[in-house]
């Protein structure tokens, strides 16, 4: 008996594996194609443009694809198959990157209206895997093994955003752009064909209203009449959204506009002070799998929580301190800890706060819940990034930090203790 128990257990640890193992794989080359690909069609309407403008409209139409589908993108998930919907989407990306390739190879222009058009639609796309993927994740591992892969996935997310700019910058310096775009496709299609090999059914219960017929309006009044009595998923959401909104009023906007303009940091350490915002969500990812175990999620939240409001109040004070010390080499020094320590408490919001949704939202429901939380805080985060720049030409710039720092830690000490 004891055998038998030890051997299903091998064998269901072995199946979580070769799952995280082929969705890690998958989800490298979709995040760190994509990342170099918008790095280096950014460099390509620069380019040929050389307006900021027609750059700002590149980033606009991404983001409008997003909050447009994200709410549809989540009664899609609940409704049909996951994996599916997860490799078409993939598909999808690859054959459109494909057609551009070859609308070039035969002596069409990549002009604006084609990178207009593609980078609403691979947005689009994308949007649709992305959610597919966060709401199936609960069905690829079983729950002993879910915080790991949401550890994992933030560690490739946030590696993504360092290296894909990196290798879509040397490509495009390189290569012609048309071959980027067609190497981009195939990552696409190699991602979609490892889906084919995970389990999606691993950790997985029928729920008979997967087949009840699709009807958009009536699914998401159904996720708001689930959301009505499960305080505890509103309440988790709010949190998550409150604090998008502080973290774009209080460090998007004003840390740029303090280390460039007010202490007026070399533009090249300002880069390098980026980029440890990554390093910072690698090492929270990594720690956060090792000590999850030993604290409650509400205290590992609330802790961070309290950390990122410190961070930010550290920002405001930035400004102070080189009145005081003017040293470079110190004020660089500074702001690296500070972001990495805003990487890593983000990363220990982020993944108990999705590890907590995924586990306790019921799988007919899951895809629409989270898909309405982020279209929530994307829809927030803009707001907040308008109040904040105009904001910062009225009041001091390290007030904003500041203030905001100190609303996010009485926000936390007066709600998170509830959750």
């Amino acid at each position: 008996m004891l055998q038998t128990k030890i051997k299903f257990n091998k064998v269901t640890q072995n199946k979580d594996l070769l799952n995280m193992s082929l969705f890690s794989l998958a989800s490298s080359i979709f995040l760190f194609g994509t990342s170099a690909y918008n790095f280096a069609i950014s460099l390509h309407v620069l380019k040929i443009t050389n307006s900021g403008l027609n750059f700002a409209t590149t980033l606009i139409l991404g983001v409008l694809s997003v909050i447009a589908v994200t709410p549809f993108a989540g009664v899609l998930a609940d409704k049909l198959n996951k994996k599916l919907i997860s490799i078409t989407a993939d598909i999808l990306n690859g054959f459109l990157l494909m057609f551009i390739y070859l609308l070039i190879s035969n002596g069409y222009t990549l002009d604006l209206k084609i990178i207009y058009i593609s980078t609403f639609f691979l947005n689009f796309f994308s949007t649709i895997y992305g959610i597919s993927i966060e709401a199936a994740k609960p069905n690829l591992v079983h729950e002993n093994k879910l915080i790991s892969l949401n550890s994992i996935s933030k560690v490739i997310e946030s590696s993504a955003s360092i290296l894909g700019p990196m290798v879509g910058g040397l490509f495009f310096a390189i290569l012609n752009i048309k071959y980027f775009i067609f190497i981009n496709s195939i990552s696409f299609i190699i991602s979609a064909a490892l889906q084919l090999l995970i389990d999606f059914r691993l950790n997985y219960s029928e729920v008979s209203s997967n087949n009840k017929k699709l009807s958009f309006y009536a699914d998401i009044k159904d996720c708001f009449i689930y959301l009505n009595k499960r305080e505890d998923i509103i309440k988790m959401t709010i949190i998550f959204v409150a604090i998008n909104f502080f973290i774009g009023l209080s460090i998007n906007i004003p840390m740029p506009y303090i280390i460039n303009n007010i202490i007026q940091l070399n533009t090249k350490l300002y880069g390098l002070i980026q980029s440890t915002y990554s390093i910072g969500a690698i090492l929270g990812a990594i720690t956060l799998k090792k000590i999850i175990k030993n604290f409650s999620l509400e205290k590992i939240i609330k802790s961070a929580t309290i950390l990122l409001s410190a961070c930010m109040i550290a920002v405001g004070f930035s400004v102070i301190i080189q009145t005081k010390i003017s040293d470079e080499t110190f004020i660089l020094i500074y702001f690296v800890l500070v972001t990495i320590l805003i990487g890593f408490s983000i990363s220990f919001i982020d993944i108990p706060i999705f590890y907590f949704l995924q586990k306790t939202i019921s799988d007919e429901f899951r895809g629409r819940v989270l898909s309405l939380g982020i279209s929530i805080a994307k829809i927030v985060l803009p707001i907040a990034l308008i109040i904040s720049g105009y904001l910062i030409n009225q009041v001091p710039s390290y007030l904003l930090s500041i203030v905001g720092g100190i609303l996010l830690f009485i926000f936390t000490l007066l709600f998170i203790r509830t959750v």
